[in-house]
């Protein structure tokens, strides 16, 4: 769907500068240094954010009480991205894990914005948007505000970028393009801005859905915790230590268990494509240029066709081998990240900050979804960029027992 946010009002972008972002993007995260800056990134949030905020919401704080998780892996997911993308830190969890009241005014603007062109496209009178725009009424002009917004704020943070004399010291993307190559501080803008639409939710997303299907397979919860126990044994680290990007690779089933969450809860479940010349597809469908493409990667993840009779089923074996190491599947069949020219630049990050996320929260913690969620069938879906759950996730967070184990160190019971 980024590709439809070039041409409805949030960048000022054509396909030969999108070719051009691709690219150089596409070097820039080949690079060993932005791994590590991604890694460091998360497991500073995690550390010094997340995992405090979840502590207090336990009791250590005083007081047990109901925790929205989808807001919460939100604001994570909005921290984490703005850092990556141009170094910033909006401070959506404050440090020590504060829930911070009012939410930073640049997210509010971007989600607002975000929300806002959604709109246009669920609209049933494609006509009426245009009506108000030209008007400069409703939507539209909450929308024209919104964009100014973010746009300024984008702008801003270029500007000081440009100016400063130790970017080429800074790994965040925005600094890496403004040290290699001059362009425009409007093209540097809508740089970060296709980042940040990209990984505001996405993460966040496919999180909420994954720890609401937990919370009736405690089986999973189990044999997740089994191995983070066993990475940790391996590498010869404590709980509550950062793992590495390395060790993180040696969690097969949680990768697993995580594929097999975003297949039927995809982060983003529908996507469209335009056509910019006459093709035709590979069964022979003529597409005509200017003609919009799209396909359901939700109805794909459930196709008995694509995988089989029991594709209705939670089953992170599936992607398991006989050795227990994660077996991808072909991109064209598990479309979650896209396929061959499209394919998301962002996914090895995405695994790295799940990951982090879920191996330190069921290292340390028990997610109790509450009743009200567990127990009433599928919540219910907010379509938007992303896969939104309607209501949120609310769960209440209990600390697991801690003892010294033989080796001497801590393990959570």
């Amino acid at each position: 769907m980024l590709e439809n946010f070039l041409g409805h009002g949030l960048f000022n972008s054509d396909g030969e500068q999108w070719l051009w972002q691709r690219k150089k993007a596409s070097y820039e995260f080949s690079k060993r240094s932005l791994r590590k800056f991604v890694v460091d990134v998360v497991q500073a949030e995690v550390a010094n954010r997340l995992l405090p905020l979840l502590r207090r919401a336990s009791g250590d704080g005083g007081g047990d009480f109901v925790v929205d998780l989808q807001d919460v892996l939100q604001r994570f997911g909005f921290d984490t991205i703005c850092a990556v993308a141009f170094g910033h830190d909006p401070r959506c969890l404050a440090d020590g894990g504060v829930l911070e009241e009012a939410k930073s005014k640049f997210m509010h603007s971007f989600g607002e914005a975000q929300d806002l062109v959604v709109g246009r496209f669920l609209d049933p009178i494609e006509v009426s948007w245009k009506i108000k725009k030209w008007l400069n009424v409703g939507t539209e002009r909450r929308l024209k505000k919104a964009i100014a917004d973010v746009h300024a704020f984008a702008m801003d943070i270029v500007r000081a970028r440009r100016q400063s004399a130790s970017v080429k010291d800074r790994d965040d993307v925005l600094s890496r393009f403004v040290a290699s190559i001059e362009h425009s501080d409007e093209v540097l803008r809508d740089i970060v801005l296709s980042f940040l639409i990209a990984g505001r939710e996405t993460t966040a997303s496919a999180l909420t859905w994954f720890f609401w299907l937990l919370s009736s397979r405690p089986h999973v919860v189990a044999r997740i915790a089994d191995e983070v126990r066993a990475v940790r044994k391996a590498t010869g680290t404590r709980p509550g230590e950062p793992f590495g990007f390395d060790a993180l690779r040696e969690m097969h089933y949680l990768h697993a268990a995580l594929t097999e969450s975003m297949r039927l809860y995809q982060p983003a479940p529908i996507d469209s494509q335009s056509c910019a010349a006459d093709d035709t597809l590979p069964d022979g469908t003529f597409v005509r240029a200017g003609w919009s493409v799209t396909y359901s990667a939700y109805a794909m993840g459930r196709l008995a066709a694509i995988l089989g009779e029991d594709c209705m089923e939670y089953k992170p074996e599936r992607w398991l081998g006989e050795d227990g190491a994660f077996q991808p599947a072909s991109p064209f069949r598990f479309t979650v990240f896209h396929a061959g020219p499209r394919m998301c630049l962002g996914k090895e990050m995405a695994y790295v900050q799940m990951k982090s996320i879920v191996a330190n929260v069921l290292e340390e913690f028990v997610v109790d979804v509450v009743k009200e969620v567990a127990g009433g069938g599928v919540p219910e879906h907010v379509l938007s960029i992303t896969m939104r759950m309607k209501g949120g996730l609310p769960v209440k967070i209990r600390r697991k027992a801690v003892k010294l184990s033989r080796g001497g160190c801590l393990a959570a019971e």
